[in-house]
């Protein structure tokens, strides 16, 4: 697929069935593939804004895939060549027939928030000017996800947070993350502080200090796309507009 002034384009061209994926059936037993190939694409981080839902899944699906199989050309195990196998969904050892599986990094992804209900955002350096989020960060071996949710949030901006509390996922395959959603109540809002090092500044908002702020464009929001997006919405309780810039 490839962008030709509209969001997908289908090629009727015979593919190559040995780098075909198979994605999956819809509802209706519709088949969907996917398959690598040359061409002026577009950014899927820029251009999944204006898909339809499950063609965002689609989209998801296929890229994650995409990324692995180009990064996996050898066996972890032994550094042999690999090939596609299972219809793209796994790749096998040419030499210890071993099969390969796709990973999936777990990260989590945190809106912090007081007694009074305000919520803490935070922005990086290399962000857009005045681009806040909600704070995130890779699940450790080992750990919990609500342990990474402690911890990420004491490293980040200095917070104890207690009462957390899951609030959904999303798949991110850049290259190829899930981001799982959680609320957290910060113990002592005082306390909050950005790292210095990944986080340079953070800032707590009541909904109407966060409206004065998007309102003269002070606070730039997170993409559409984004789950930080739909958090920081559903606190807020109404969709939100602006943002759409990535970098």
């Amino acid at each position: 697929m490839r962008t030709q002034g509209e969001i997908l384009y289908f090629s009727e061209a015979s593919p190559d069935l040995d780098a075909v994926i198979f994605l999956g059936l819809d509802s209706d037993g519709v088949a969907y593939f996917a398959q690598s190939g040359e061409g002026d694409f577009t950014s899927l981080r820029e251009a999944v804004s204006q898909f339809p839902a499950f063609e965002r899944l689609i989209a998801a699906h296929a890229v994650a895939l995409m990324n692995w199989h180009e990064s996996h050309p050898h066996c972890p195990r032994c550094g042999s060549p690999t090939v596609m196998s299972s219809a793209g969904n796994a790749r096998l050892c040419e030499k210890d027939q071993r099969e390969l599986y796709p990973r999936t990094d777990s990260a989590v992804i945190v809106l912090v928030k007081d007694s009074d209900d305000r919520i803490l955002l935070g922005r990086q350096a290399s962000w857009p000017v005045g681009r806040y989020s909600t704070f995130a960060g890779f699940v450790e071996p080992g750990e919990s996800f609500e342990s990474a949710v402690e911890r990420e949030v004491r490293e980040e901006c200095g917070i104890v947070s207690e009462q957390i509390n899951y609030l959904g996922s999303q798949p991110w395959p850049f290259p190829a993350s899930i981001m799982v959603a959680f609320e957290a109540i910060a113990k002592d809002p005082s306390q909050a502080l950005a790292d210095g090092v990944e986080i340079e500044r953070v800032e707590w908002f009541s909904r109407a200090q966060f409206k004065e702020a998007t309102d003269s464009g002070r606070l730039v929001l997170p993409p559409s796309i984004s789950i930080a997006r739909r958090m920081i919405e559903g606190w807020y309780g109404e969709v939100l507009t602006g943002g759409e810039a990535w970098r």
